[in-house]
C-alpha cells in the first residue's frame, strides 16, 4: 500500500487546510485509515461504525483484537448516538474537561460494533482539544475510532516522523503537522460506576477529577502488575510503550540511584553495549552513558511527559541496548500528573524496578 503524506503547516491558508482535511475525511468515510495529530499523541483513525475499518486498525498496528479502541467525537450532541446513557457525573466531567485529554467509558449503544469496542459492552469516548483533529473528525462523519498511531507495544508517537516510521505502507494517509503538546495518552475514567474509576492516569489528574465530581477511585492494575483483576480499558492488558532496549526504572535515594545507574552503564559499556539514561536536570551532570536524556525539572512533570516517548524512540534510533530511568514512585501518593509519567515508565519497563 502506498501511504500519502499530507503536510499541514502553521502558516497554511485556512482554505488549503480545509481541502486537505476534506480529502483525509473522505478516506475515513470510505473505510480507509488516516493518522492524525491530537494534543496527546498521534492517533490512527478509522470509521467507528465500520467493522472493517476497526479490523484494518488492529491489523496495521498488530494490535490484539480484544484491546478496545477509543471513539473520537467533535460535538457533545454526537455522544447520544454511541452510548446508552450519559450519567450526571459524566456530564459534569465533560463540561469541565471536553474538549481535552479525557476519555470516558460508557455503556455502549447498539449502533457501535463490537469490533470497535474489543468485544466489550462498554465504549471509550473522547473529544480532542486539537483544531486539526476536530476538523478531521467532522469531515470524517463525526465518529473516528483511533488508538495511538504506532505499532503495538512500541512508544506512542508524538512526532509525525515516528508515525511514518511505523505506519508507512500500512495505512492510507499520514497527516504531518505540529507535534503533540502533552506527550502522553488521555486519562481514562469509567463513568459506569457510581464512583468514577480511573483506568489510566493522564494529564487530567485524580485531583482535578475529584475537584469536579467528588470521590474517585483508581484501578489497582495501574500500578500493581501482580493484581489478578482483569483490565477494563484500552491498553491496560498489554505491555506498552516499550523501546527495543531493556528499560529498568531505578528507585531510591538520589545519590544511590546515580551510583547504581553508573555502575550498570559502565559494566555494559565495557562489554561493548550502548547504554542510555533518562535523568532529571538536577542529577544529569553525574550520569555516564552513551546517551543521556534530560527530562527536565523533577517538579514539572509536564516537561518530563512531553519528552518521554520521544526519548524512547531516540534510544531506538541510537541502538541503545540498556536504558536506565529515574523513578517517580512517590508521585502515586500525590495523585498528580506524575502518576501518569510513572505509569508509562512502568509499562515501558515491563514493571522492572530496582530499589537502591
Amino acid at each position: 500500500m502506498e501511504t500519502k503524506i499530507l503536510t499541514i503547516g502553521a502558516s497554511d491558508p485556512t482554505a488549503s487546510v480545509g481541502e486537505k482535511l476534506a480529502c483525509a475525511g473522505s478516506i475515513i468515510r470510505q473505510g480507509g485509515l488516516v493518522a492524525f495529530p491530537t494534543e496527546t499523541v498521534y492517533g490512527l483513525g478509522g470509521d467507528a461504525f465500520n467493522p472493517e475499518s476497526s479490523r484494518k486498525i488492529y491489523a496495521a498496528k498488530g494490535r490484539p483484537g480484544d484491546n478496545p479502541l477509543i471513539i473520537h467525537i467533535a460535538d457533545m450532541a454526537h455522544l447520544e448516538r454511541i452510548v446508552r446513557a450519559v450519567p450526571a457525573k459524566a456530564r459534569m466531567l465533560a463540561d469541565a474537561f471536553w474538549p481535552g485529554p479525557l476519555t470516558m467509558i460508557f455503556e455502549k449503544a447498539a449502533a457501535v460494533p463490537y469490533q470497535t469496542t474489543g468485544g466489550l459492552d462498554t465504549v471509550a469516548v473522547r473529544m480532542p482539544n486539537h483544531p486539526l483533529a476536530n476538523l478531521l473528525i467532522r469531515e470524517a462523519g463525526g465518529y473516528v475510532a483511533a488508538p495511538s498511531a504506532n505499532l503495538s507495544g512500541k512508544p506512542s508517537p508524538t512526532l509525525a516522523k515516528y508515525v511514518i516510521q511505523d505506519m508507512a505502507g500500512r495505512i492510507d494517509m499520514i497527516i504531518d503537522a505540529d507535534g503533540a503538546q502533552i506527550g502522553l495518552e488521555s486519562t481514562i475514567v469509567d463513568v459506569t460506576c457510581e464512583v468514577p474509576m480511573i483506568l489510566r492516569p493522564g494529564y487530567i489528574t485524580q485531583q482535578m477529577l475529584s475537584g469536579v465530581v467528588g470521590e474517585t477511585d483508581m484501578d489497582v492494575t495501574i500500578y500493581d502488575s501482580s493484581s489478578p483483576q482483569a483490565p477494563r480499558a484500552p491498553g491496560m492488558k498489554y505491555r506498552h510503550y516499550a523501546p527495543k532496549g531493556e528499560l529498568v526504572v531505578v528507585d531510591g535515594d538520589p545519590q544511590e540511584v546515580v551510583r547504581y545507574i553508573n555502575e550498570q552503564t559502565a559494566m555494559h559499556e565495557a562489554q561493548g553495549e550502548r547504554t542510555g539514561i533518562i535523568g532529571t536536570s538536577r542529577m544529569l551532570a553525574q550520569y555516564r552513558a552513551s546517551s543521556v536524556k534530560n527530562a527536565g525539572d523533577r517538579e514539572d512533570f509536564r516537561t518530563v511527559a512531553g519528552q518521554l516517548y520521544t526519548f524512547l524512540r531516540e534510544f531506538d534510533d541510537e541502538d541503545i541496548a540498556y536504558i536506565y530511568a529515574e523513578s517517580f514512585a512517590e508521585t502515586f501518593e500525590d495523585k498528580g500528573f506524575g502518576q501518569a509519567v510513572m505509569n508509562r515508565l512502568l509499562k515501558a519497563a515491563g514493571h522492572r524496578v530496582v530499589h537502591v
